[in-house]
């Protein structure tokens, strides 16, 4: 893979001692509620994916634009959450409620074309994105996803889709759990009967885990 040049290269870091950590997995899955919970436990910044300007259109893209085009803002949307993420990293802990597997498996199940065909089209960016520590795939049932749909404040088109469109959730899932398999920093964590507490006890129990030295004895 070619490195991107000035001015599209990255900015320039010493590296990130701070965990990047990202939850993944599909709507009504309990990503936010996790997140806000590890921020805070972490003393942490939470970042959702897609940040802000990007957040605010994403509903007119979805409805208006054709896949190419849509899949060009979710990458743009992507390539400036890496930079945010890059920021943040230098003053402390990063947590991320989505990020690149969030963008190749929902983009190819709405659009119902190949995983091999989205990673093809993020392949030259690689360079450009920030590589988390770990990503955690939050893993649930369809019939678990449903009764925390009914809960959820903020509930947009494409969450509604998940349960209307016939296959999408089904699709979804398989992206996501194709993607896992292929992640080197994934590990994948069952949501079903623990609550978010309990979750967050679980995540942060792995970090420290990860970081504590290797007994050579």
């Amino acid at each position: 893979m070619t490195p991107l040049r000035a001015p599209y290269a990255p900015e320039a870091d010493d590296g990130y001692l701070e965990p990047f950590v990202v939850l993944e997995g599909a709507s009504g899955v309990g990503k936010t509620t996790l997140a806000r919970l590890l921020a805070r436990r972490l003393d942490a910044t939470a970042i959702h994916t897609l940040t802000d300007p990007h957040t605010e259109w994403s509903e007119a893209v979805n409805r208006q634009l054709r896949p190419l085009p849509q899949f060009a803002f979710y990458l743009s949307g992507l390539l400036h959450t890496s930079d945010t993420v890059r920021q943040a990293l230098a003053v402390g802990p990063v947590i991320a409620d989505r990020y690149v597997s969030s963008v190749m498996a929902c983009h190819a199940a709405v659009n119902r074309v190949r995983l091999d065909q989205v990673r093809e089209l993020i392949n030259p960016f690689w360079s450009y994105l920030v590589a988390p520590d770990v990503t955690f795939y939050l893993v649930s049932s369809a019939t678990s996803l449903r009764e925390r749909m009914r809960t959820k404040r903020d509930v947009k088109q494409d969450d509604i889709d998940l349960f209307d469109v016939p296959g999408r959730l089904d699709r979804l899932q398989a992206n996501f759990a194709a993607v896992a398999e292929t992640d080197p920093s994934a590990v994948l964590l069952t949501t079903d009967g623990r609550s978010p507490d309990e979750l967050a006890d679980a995540v942060i129990t792995y970090l420290e885990d990860r970081r504590a030295p290797t007994d050579r004895h």
